[in-house]
């Protein structure tokens, strides 16, 4: 699974690095840290992700390929 976190759309409510800390983290102002990229999330972290990119009341993370 590779996903992304569109920086702009971040508002910083947490919900991401909240339910799904093994796969998203905090910047110093309580913004997703991965804003702003595209990675690739490990196999054993894949539910997590999943979790994290529909918890996002923005739709600022999301899905872009395996």
């Amino acid at each position: 699974m590779k996903i992304a976190v569109d920086q702009e759309l971040c508002s910083g409510h947490g919900r991401c690095y909240s339910l799904a800390p093994g796969v998203f983290s905090p910047d110093d102002d309580g913004f997703c840290a991965e804003a702003g990229t595209e990675f690739v999330v490990p196999e054993e972290l894949v539910k997590q992700a999943q979790l994290g990119v529909g918890s996002c009341p923005e739709g600022a993370i999301r899905e872009i390929g395996t």
